[in-house]
């Protein structure tokens, strides 16, 4: 998204592991109390309110971008056991109903990647239904404890997971311990499930690139400016899975000295020799038709543009999927035709904590952006501290009074390795939209693939002189009329 933007923290882009592997395991996963775990083809059985079962779809296709195809791996079999009736804090989603979107976004990263989701109803231990998950869980590479408290279940995990190589768990009794590689360790889980998955299952090769990094930050530490020093050091005491981490190290010390540094090590001369694609999974469609008539090129681009001339912003990012991004606050965006040609750019204003001082600065970005194929759709570039990040943005809808818009990414910073996917949504003054769109926001978001509990809000409080304005020559709507509009100086309608 808007930024040098890392890899968000959800299940699409932080399992990058092996890809290719075709795999058909799911769970049968029945709502009520008798939750169970069996084989089905690609698909997740829930019962309705009447008892009767219903299908729904689990999983889609894999992502064959992400990483290099071995087809002889093995799968990646992991088990999710949930506490009965749990409740997340992901705006009190069900811990079943994150653990079971969890599954589905997996498939999209690599195909290699089996999740089984259950409860643990283990009320008769001899029923088939315990026995298939006695079964799954001796084939287990990672289980991932949620929310588990009842001592009888917490007894029954114990004595079944003890073949078990990798154990995660969170908020879960305290007497359900972490494992790793095999060995118990006692330590406190911080961070994500996610996160914690993905360092149980990176490659070597990763781990390796994590050490090189380390060896040039200690030699660059030793005879660079402070600047350097403290994002070298700020960087380190991440994990390198943890990118809302590793961006604001990068968002709190970037400075030219650490532009120059990055720009060298890692985009001349990719000492990591890293490679991330660009996603291709999840599939968004762009929406086809804006006030009744069919989307084009320009309406797409004035739809960017938004309320720009009106106010002096084109969007304000009202919440987004992608924290690493979104936990900046007060994020503006400008939209805009430059004086060249053809030429569309894209610059967000947004607001940086700063590590250390703990002050707020204020950060600007800007991205190239060149039409796609399909009108709604563009490709985005931009040079953030020294590393090149291409995206991939689609326009998933706006409504008819530009109260509110919802914008798609796929992305990756090649040499840093890092790929990602998420959402934005924006409005003109960065509050949700009112309840009247609410049935059509939700629709939005799920042709992206998201649910609504997996925004994360951005704090649009005390935004005070946002350092916004435009490069003189440039230009705005070219096909659409925004209500009350007041064109700032020197800008004109542009010549589509």
């Amino acid at each position: 998204m808007s930024l040098y933007q890392p890899l968000t923290l959800t299940p699409t882009t932080l399992f990058n592991v092996r890809p290719g592997f075709q795999t058909n395991r799911f769970c049968f996963a029945h709502t009520g109390f008798d939750h169970g775990c069996r084989r089905a083809p690609h698909l997740i059985r829930r019962r309705t309110a009447s008892g009767s079962p219903s299908t729904v779809l689990a999983v889609s296709e894999a992502n064959k971008d992400v990483a290099v195809t071995d087809l002889s791996a093995p799968p990646v079999r992991i088990v999710a056991l949930v506490g009965e009736g749990s409740v997340s804090p992901l705006k009190s989603a069900p811990w079943l109903d994150v653990m079971l979107h969890t599954a589905k976004r997996l498939k999209w990263v690599d195909e290699g990647f089996e999740m089984l989701v259950c409860t643990d109803n283990l009320h008769e231990p001899s029923s088939p239904t315990v026995e298939d998950l006695k079964r799954e869980l001796s084939r287990a590479t990672i289980l991932v404890i949620v929310a588990l408290t009842n001592q009888e279940s917490v007894k029954w995990v114990q004595t079944n997971s003890q073949n078990i190589p990798n154990i995660i768990c969170f908020d879960s009794s305290p007497t359900l311990t972490n494992k790793l590689g095999g060995s118990f360790i006692q330590t406190e889980t911080k961070g994500s499930i996610f996160t914690k998955v993905a360092e149980l299952s990176r490659p070597k090769k990763t781990n390796e690139s994590t050490e090189l990094v380390r060896t040039i930050s200690e030699a660059w530490e030793r005879h660079n400016s402070d600047d350097i020093r403290k994002a070298l050091q700020c960087l380190n005491q991440c994990s390198p899975v943890d990118q809302v981490c590793n961006y604001q190290c990068i968002a709190s010390y970037e400075s030219p000295n650490l532009e120059e540094f990055s720009l060298c090590v890692l985009q001349k001369h990719n000492c990591l020799e890293l490679d991330a694609k660009i996603p291709t999974k999840p599939h968004v469609p762009p929406m086809v038709k804006f006030r009744g008539e069919d989307l084009c090129h320009e309406t797409a681009e004035d739809l960017f543009v938004g309320w720009l001339g009106s106010l002096d912003w084109s969007w304000r990012v009202v919440a987004g999927q992608n924290p690493a991004y979104d936990q900046f606050p007060c994020q503006y965006q400008l939209f805009y035709r430059g004086k060249a040609k053809g030429s569309f750019w894209y610059e967000p204003v947004f607001q940086v904590r700063t590590l250390g001082d703990g002050k707020l600065v204020w950060r600007r970005r800007k991205y190239r952006v060149k039409r796609g194929k399909i009108p709604g759709t563009f490709n985005f570039s931009v040079l953030d501290n020294g590393v090149v990040s291409n995206e991939f943005w689609t326009i998933v809808d706006v409504s008819d009074d530009l109260s509110w818009g919802l914008f798609h990414y796929h992305g990756a910073a090649r040499v840093a390795g890092q790929s990602y996917t998420g959402a934005v949504l924006v409005s003109p003054d960065g509050e949700y939209p009112n309840e009247r769109e609410s049935m059509k926001l939700v629709s939005a978001l799920d042709r992206c693939g998201i649910k609504e509990w997996e925004l994360f809000n951005v704090d649009n409080c005390s935004c005070k002189d946002p350092p916004l304005g435009l490069p003189e020559g440039s230009s705005l709507h070219c096909k659409i009329e925004v209500e009350d509009r007041k064109w700032a100086s020197g800008l004109g309608l542009a010549k589509c």
